[in-house]
């Protein structure tokens, strides 16, 4: 038979169409993504300014919402509180004392655009409208003094801007201190590698992750473990988890004070109070400062008042850990 043989040529291609139609329509799963939910995941934004929304923001209404939302970590003038210094160090990379802030590492203002925009508020983060992010970005680009009191920051203008350290970026050490660890390295056995020598792992800040989540594992549930309903008796965990899904413990801790007062301090001011749930529920809710120091806590408008309550309740019956 010739390897050109007509009939068997055209079995193959019959074999084929057959292949193929089962590979596709086996599964009768899912439904093709709308361009309304891949543009919501689309948002990464490029060094050029690729991926920049519409919108724009002032340094003036910038300062306004950084005093609101970012000041109690961030402090009033970018100088951290607890958290990441946003201002200063600019020229002081290659010196004996390095100090390592939004101003005086980032090599493009967009990046800076992009992280505002994908993580914050710490506590809210992805809550802030595009007019805001390019508000706080130009507010925090002028407690750099990159650009000027009176500037407005728009999708067009921002990549524009050019960083102090444009040409020096490097991944060789973390941002949050000047000995922090790089957050990439890549010096792996990719050879004759020896059993053992690999080793995957990663490593975050204790703030951003045991005080804040405690266990990360524990947030994650097997599919085949349907959630149990919340009780009377769940009040402590279920305090415990809103807390730290919340974001609390960015600021607060249990027995010792942070960027705001320990949970402990706080049950013992209020625990007498026969009105302590709604005071501090309402506190709470609306933010401010002067109770505890001139630190600012911002509003947390976005939890509801059944959760708040339970917080609350929480943190009085003396903050336990699940």
């Amino acid at each position: 038979m010739s390897r050109y043989d007509p009939l068997v040529y055209t079995l193959m291609l019959c074999a084929c169409s057959v292949s193929v139609e089962a590979a596709t329509g086996w599964h009768g799963l899912g439904r093709p993504a709308t361009s309304e939910e891949l543009t919501s995941w689309d948002i990464d934004v490029r060094p050029d300014g690729a991926g920049l929304p519409a919108g724009m923001g002032s340094v003036a209404d910038g300062q306004a919402i950084y005093d609101e939302k970012c000041a109690s970590c961030h402090g009033t003038f970018g100088e951290s509180n607890d958290y990441i210094a946003l201002a200063g160090g600019i020229g002081t990379l290659a010196s004996a004392n390095p100090q390592r802030t939004v101003g005086s590492k980032l090599n493009y203002a967009t990046t800076l655009w992009d992280y505002i925009n994908r993580a914050m508020p710490f506590n809210n983060s992805k809550t802030l409208s595009a007019n805001e992010v390019y508000a706080v970005t130009a507010y925090v680009l002028n407690l750099n003094e990159i650009v000027s009191a009176d500037a407005v920051l728009d999708q067009h203008s921002l990549p524009k801007v050019v960083m102090p350290n444009r040409d020096g970026f490097t991944l060789d050490h973390g941002m949050s201190t000047a000995t922090g660890q790089g957050d990439v390295s890549n010096t792996v056995c990719m050879n004759d590698c020896a059993p053992g020598d690999i080793k995957v792992t990663s490593e975050l800040p204790i703030g951003f992750t045991s005080q804040m989540y405690g266990d990360i594992q524990s947030h994650f549930r097997r599919f085949d473990r349907p959630l149990r309903p919340t009780s009377a008796s769940d009040t402590t965990s279920r305090g415990w988890t809103l807390a730290q899904s919340n974001g609390c413990f960015a600021c607060h801790d249990i027995d010792e004070p942070r960027v705001g007062p320990a949970f402990s301090a706080i049950a013992s001011r209020y625990g007498e109070d026969p009105n302590a749930v709604q005071t501090l529920g309402n506190k709470i809710h609306t933010g401010g400062s002067g109770v505890w120091g001139s630190v600012l806590m911002p509003p947390q408008t976005q939890i509801p008042a059944n959760d708040l309550a339970t917080v609350v309740t929480w943190i009085l019956d003396g903050a336990a850990r699940q």
